[in-house]
């Protein structure tokens, strides 16, 4: 592209230098030629004025000189040389004057311009003036005048083809940075980003590709937080299965059918997991129906319980919503995993109307978590993961999930009450 841009201006300037060169170039010539003839007639008319009284008397006078240079000679009707520089006889020129008196004759003879006035005593011919110039002081003005020009024409061509490599090396390096970035961000560099080169419309593509890498980097880091999440999700179900076989088969009077049922709980509830983690991976979200949470509640508390430990359910009122089952249901799975297994004593799940809003409190009986963030990473106890990616499920249906109360540690769900219809 550099190399088109230079090229393309260089020729520009060469048709324009040509256009406007060659016309002033003809009009040059045609100036000096004027000004050749313009020196002969003021030499020669010069000269008829101060000979023109000795000629009409017979009397001796001299050829004056004259400023332009010009070789001047005055001859007598038959075409002698009486004073003067000039051939000894009447040349063509000097003979056509004579002839025909007429006032003024300019031709070319040999190397030379010459020119011929008549000297005339009223009718009567007394002379003839004859001034001539070398053509080669034409050809040299001419020549420099061309030379000058021609060095001027060289001159904005070599400056037009230097303007040219700026102008170009200004445009495309703002694109071979585009490309750098683009380049590198096909590699997987979501942090490079373009130069501004204070040119507006390579500014807006420069912008336009960095809105372009942050939103992939965003997006590819979700992808990446949420690929961690879910597979901790994916982990608590499978070790709850991992357990109740290891189980089974240390106890060999245990009834087999018992543990085989048991596995299949469980492994119902783990391909539920998987189908709702799919489910709210894919680009276009779950459809947000009116959510039956009687139902999900009933679903959630169905599975079995450790020694010691018991689940309560307390439904009060709850206004309705609307909201991605699956979504709800993994938020609620994380919210009665992290009781069962951070917590203590019994296990408390109410529904209430929080005043336009669902709220689904979940509450154990386990230590105060005083000031520790569990929505954390790394939380001591290993809350984090799991909540984290429950808040983000409860903000992606418009709601929030947060720690109610510390003591005993409380975490709420709220969720916006469904528009009347």
């Amino acid at each position: 592209m550099r190399r088109r841009i230079v090229t393309l201006t260089v020729l520009a300037s060469v048709l324009a230098t040509s256009l406007f060169g060659l016309p002033l170039a003809v009009g040059a010539l045609w100036y000096f030629r004027t000004h050749t003839t313009s020196a002969l007639e003021r030499a020669a008319d010069g000269t008829a004025v101060v000979v023109s009284d000795a000629l009409a008397a017979g009397e001796p006078f001299q050829v004056p000189d004259n400023e332009d240079g010009a070789e001047v000679g005055v001859y007598d009707p038959k075409g002698h040389l009486l004073a003067g520089d000039g051939p000894p006889t009447a040349d063509d020129v000097v003979r056509g004057v004579g002839a025909t008196r007429s006032d003024m004759l300019n031709q070319k003879v040999g190397d030379e311009d010459v020119l011929a006035v008549p000297v005339l005593t009223g009718a009567r011919l007394t002379g003839i003036v004859r001034a001539a110039l070398p053509r080669s002081a034409l050809t040299r003005d001419v020549g420099i005048t061309w030379l000058v020009m021609a060095g001027c024409a060289i001159g904005a061509v070599l400056a037009s083809w230097l303007v040219a490599r700026r102008i170009a090396a200004r445009l495309t390096r703002p694109l071979e940075d585009l490309a750098c970035a683009a380049a590198r961000l096909g590699e997987g560099d979501f942090s490079a980003r373009s130069r501004r080169s204070a040119i507006p419309e390579i500014d807006r593509v420069g912008a336009a590709l960095d809105v372009t890498a942050t939103r992939i980097g965003e997006t590819l880091e979700r992808e990446r937080a949420f690929s961690a999440e879910a597979s901790h999700q994916l982990r608590t179900p499978l070790a709850g299965l991992r357990l109740q076989l290891e189980s089974a088969l240390e106890t060999p009077g245990r009834d087999p059918y018992a543990a085989v049922r048991a596995g299949i709980t469980a492994a119902d509830r783990l391909e539920r997991t998987v189908e709702d983690l799919l489910a709210l991976s894919r680009e276009r979200r779950t459809p947000r129906d009116e959510l039956d949470l009687t139902a999900l509640l009933a679903e959630l508390t169905e599975g079995p319980l450790p020694e010691h430990r018991e689940l309560r359910l307390e439904i009060t009122d709850p206004p309705p919503v609307r909201a991605s089952a699956p979504a709800v249901r993994q938020v609620l799975a994380v919210l009665l995993d992290n009781a069962l297994n951070h917590g203590e004593g019994t296990i408390t799940v109410r529904a209430r109307d929080a005043g336009g809003a669902l709220a689904v409190d979940v509450v154990d009986e386990g230590p105060d978590l005083g000031e520790r963030d569990p929505f954390a990473d790394h939380t001591p106890g290993g809350h984090g993961i799991g909540l984290r990616l429950a808040r983000s499920l409860a903000e992606a249906e418009g709601g929030r999930l947060r720690l109610s109360r510390p003591d005993p540690p409380t975490f709420t769900l709220l969720l916006p009450e469904a528009p009347a219809s």
